[in-house]
């Protein structure tokens, strides 16, 4: 792949925490290289308030983020995706749309930080703890050599970052 702008979608079933944490990650350490967007299978329609106070914890923007359904990017008028990353185990084994430009998969799957019990301060550090683990991910996937693997090479280094 040339060296152009990549648009990346994360997928998770409610869209209110995982994804929209890996969105904020990746626009903010792509430095332009990537549009991230996020979505859900079956959208809460809320941004979980945890997500908010982890991206504010990590001095990340807060603002723009809506739980949205993944339908929004199967529209004709929608960015054509070239990868399509789900972060949830739910949302990896649901049927997905057919996403215009056929982008490259992958499951980055992370347990869910909404799923936490306890105080506050164990909910947040949930959060903060997933944020960290997508910060890595996309840390080694901002490293891969976009411009010079091939479709499959390189469909096959970005679900390898799953497992790590």
């Amino acid at each position: 792949m040339s060296q152009k702008n990549f648009n990346v979608l994360f997928i998770c079933t409610g869209n209110s925490a995982r994804s929209i944490l890996s969105e904020a990650l990746l626009n903010h350490l792509s430095n332009g290289r990537f549009n991230a967007y996020s979505a859900g299978s079956h959208p809460t329609g809320v941004v979980n308030p945890f997500t908010i106070s982890a991206l504010q914890k990590l001095d990340l923007p807060t603002e723009g983020y809506r739980s949205k359904s993944w339908d929004e990017f199967a529209k004709s008028d929608a960015p054509l995706l070239d990868f399509a990353i789900t972060v949830c185990d739910n949302a990896a084994g649901e049927v997905c749309p057919v996403w215009p430009g056929q982008p490259i998969s992958a499951h980055w799957g992370v347990p869910d930080p909404a799923a936490v019990e306890g105080d506050n301060d164990r909910k947040l550090k949930a959060f903060v703890d997933t944020a960290f683990i997508m910060k890595r991910r996309i840390e080694l996937f901002l490293a891969l050599p976009m411009a010079t693997l091939d479709k499959i090479g390189l469909q096959q280094a970005t679900r390898d970052i799953g497992t790590k």
